[in-house]
């Protein structure tokens, strides 16, 4: 096991050459699957969920399947990591039993320490204050239909969540001009903010804030959306249902862009962040978009735990 492994924690870690080399090897992938069936061979990965899902645990298990590697699904109500517990302790002791972690949980820090602890390669796959996976499949889904992402305008609207602070990113690591549209007081954190503009200035991307709906979507190329209660913040919803009257993506707010795309990182909530009629859509590519999970977080596995297939 290599000493110092490379994680995926933010996608902060990672230059624009690097984020581009995800996204072509995703595409690779995806084209040619078969090529890659025994990169992972013989294999294990270690999958801890703190937090329930669908698309990350099925994606990564057939993933690691069609790899040829093996996944390992772990409870976090199992070994209660951090409590029943150290983070660097579990860090260790799976190293000795795997050649990568893959985790789903609530505070970063968890992720951190683990990569701290860790002689295999971390990988972050969610937590409060990111989402790499994720836009990985995002942008490999508008890479697909523009055929390019430098130049190209990104709407979000919704809250300033992990899914913003990862697109913000991301956008500003490929050349993507990012405005975030959302309520004053659910503005993305100030410091991640500042640190894709800072990325964003050496790529020509200008990443923005802005709380007024009408227009914001004129000369977009992507429009995005996520629900507006994410998980863990259940008990706020009422209120944020309340504050977040007239953020929908609707058919109005779409025709400021009869030429983009429609995303949605799932599960959605029609009537809610979305309207039916975009999501069922002709703009509307969240399909596609899930699909790619699996194709962009192979991509990421054999980056970081093994060779890469032939090209």
């Amino acid at each position: 096991m290599a000493p110092h492994p490379r994680h995926l924690l933010t996608l902060e870690e990672f230059s624009p050459k690097e984020v581009e080399g995800l996204l072509v090897l995703a595409a690779k992938v995806k084209k040619s699957p078969a090529q890659y069936q025994k990169a992972l061979a013989s294999q294990s990965l270690a999958m801890i969920f703190d937090k329930s899902s669908a698309r990350t645990r099925i994606s990564f298990d057939i993933g690691m399947n069609q790899l040829g590697g093996h996944a390992l699904f772990i409870n976090g109500t199992e070994i209660q990591i951090g409590k029943r517990e150290s983070v660097g302790d579990t860090a260790k002791v799976l190293s000795r039993y795997v050649q990568g972690i893959m985790i789903r949980t609530y505070a970063h820090s968890i992720v951190e320490g683990l990569a701290e602890n860790s002689a295999v390669p971390i990988i972050n796959g969610l937590t409060d204050s990111h989402h790499p996976c994720q836009v990985l499949a995002d942008f490999q889904t508008v890479r697909e239909n523009f055929k390019k992402l430098k130049g190209l305008q990104l709407v979000y609207v919704g809250d300033g969540n992990n899914m913003t602070h990862s697109l913000m990113i991301i956008s500003a690591k490929t050349g993507v001009h990012c405005r975030v549209v959302c309520p004053e007081g659910y503005e993305p954190d100030a410091s991640i903010l500042k640190s894709a503009q800072t990325e964003g200035k050496k790529t020509g991307s200008r990443i923005e804030i802005t709380h007024q709906v009408k227009g914001s979507a004129k000369g977009a190329d992507v429009v995005y959306t996520d629900v507006w209660a994410s998980m863990g913040q259940e008990a706020e919803k009422e209120k944020r249902v309340r504050d977040f009257q007239g953020y929908q993506v609707d058919e109005k707010l779409m025709a400021e862009c009869p030429q983009a795309i429609f995303l949605h990182c799932l599960p959605a909530h029609r009537g809610e962040e979305v309207s039916a009629g975009v999501i069922d859509g002709k703009q509307s590519k969240v399909w596609d978009q899930a699909e790619n999970r699996l194709h962009a977080q192979k991509a990421v596995l054999i980056t970081l735990m093994g060779k890469r297939g032939k090209s």
